[in-house]
């Protein structure tokens, strides 16, 4: 009996360290963000590295962010300096509060971590990086030059890499003067987001040299995207659902190639960094993200439908809004529709109002997702057939 039992345990301390070992074979993970990535920008543009990774890695062609909002007045303003899709990213959920952990706190202090880029907009989810290099003064050159430095003097086991200057030059896009070839057309002739796109994807090419001849590469995950998509006109406008996409690519150490999936999103971008850094994600709430183990060459496709909880949400709060202003307008001439939307918005008529926008600070009062979504669509049901009528 005690030789069985030994045996046993034998057996599992074996499995055990063979897991644990396996789960430590990923050094470290780079995300590597190109700010405001069109999701068609690898086919329409010269991005030969980008498509590289496509081929050796597991792609997604839109992966969903919550809609790129970035309010700067308000509660979400006292607490986050960037967009919607950052604090999501980093914390892994759609409820955003400021008591939520972030990927990096899980792995600092005990392994180094960093943040490289050439805006200050991201501080506010820079909170526990054991090095951030937040300088709007450099170039997506120099983003590059000092990511490199610190890969080779402090090895962080999570890094983010972000280039701003293609999203800033969409946006000019969407401004620029009338007579320009590329106005309101990220796409058009001459086109500076063009420009910057195609050079980020030559830097991309540089890290990817350093990390194959300073042989990290065959210990490093990389993950390329950004942290929302870019409308054609220029920027990234809430009810253009191509800012609510960008392409993603999952690309080296365990790393199923040429996979495609079909829906990913951000929102489980933590939970996936955190499994192959082998730490616990940084939340676990009824609006949490979940890792992606699809990407894994040791997987198979699970064949699992996505819920796309994001995809919803930002479809749910356009019909939202162009509702409210439907009532805005018909108000003027039947006022009663002026009592319907201030119902909408009073707890006492309304128990549930719609998880709108301007109220993502209370979004965690739903408990869930799927109880935020239904509540959501019973406002939009009401609202609709208050239309009709």
């Amino acid at each position: 009996m005690k030789t069985t039992i030994t045996i046993k345990l034998l057996v599992l301390m074996f499995f055990g360290s063979v897991l644990n070992s396996s789960a430590q074979e990923v050094e470290r993970v780079i995300l590597f963000m190109i700010d405001g990535l069109h999701w068609q920008a690898p086919e329409k543009m010269n991005m030969p590295n980008f498509n590289k990774l496509i081929n050796e890695g597991t792609y997604v062609q839109k992966s969903y962010v919550i809609i790129p909002h970035h309010p700067t007045v308000g509660d979400y303003s006292k607490f986050n300096s960037c967009s919607f899709p950052n604090p999501m990213l980093h914390s892994g959920t759609v409820f955003i509060k400021p008591e939520n952990k972030l990927i990096q706190e899980m792995i600092s202090p005990k392994r180094q971590t960093a943040f490289v880029v050439n805006t200050g907009a991201y501080r506010s989810v820079a909170r526990g990086f054991t090095t951030q290099i937040m300088d709007p003064t450099l170039t997506d050159d120099a983003v590059l030059t000092q990511s490199i430095n610190v890969l080779k003097n402090q090895d962080p086991a999570f890094m983010r890499v972000h280039l701003q200057s293609p999203g800033e030059l969409g946006r000019s896009v969407s401004v620029c003067d009338p007579s320009k070839p590329y106005f309101r057309n990220i796409y058009g002739k001459g086109s500076p987001y063009v420009e910057a796109i195609e050079h980020a994807d030559k830097l991309l090419g540089e890290l990817i040299s350093y990390l194959k001849e300073s042989g990290k590469w065959e210990h490093t995950v990389l993950i390329v995207s950004s942290d929302h998509g870019q409308s054609k006109v220029g920027w990234h406008p809430m009810y253009d659902e191509d800012s609510w996409a960008t392409p993603l690519v999952f690309a080296g150490k365990g790393i199923a190639e040429k996979r495609v999936l079909n829906y990913f999103e951000h929102t489980d971008l933590s939970p996936t960094i955190a499994k192959l850094l082998g730490v616990k994600k940084p939340n676990n709430d009824g609006g949490s993200g979940n890792a992606v183990l699809d990407i894994l060459e040791t997987n198979k496709i699970s064949g699992d439908a996505h819920p796309q909880y994001l995809k919803t949400i930002n479809e749910q709060i356009v019909a939202f809004n162009r509702y409210k202003s439907k009532l805005i307008l018909a108000s003027e001439e039947k006022p009663y529709y002026a009592v319907v939307l201030a119902s909408l918005e009073n707890e006492f008529l309304t128990p549930e109002p719609f998880y709108h926008q301007n109220r993502i600070t209370e979004w965690q009062k739903a408990k869930s997702v799927e109880k935020m979504i239904k509540a959501n669509n019973k406002v939009l049901a009401t609202m609709k057939f208050e239309l009709s009528n």
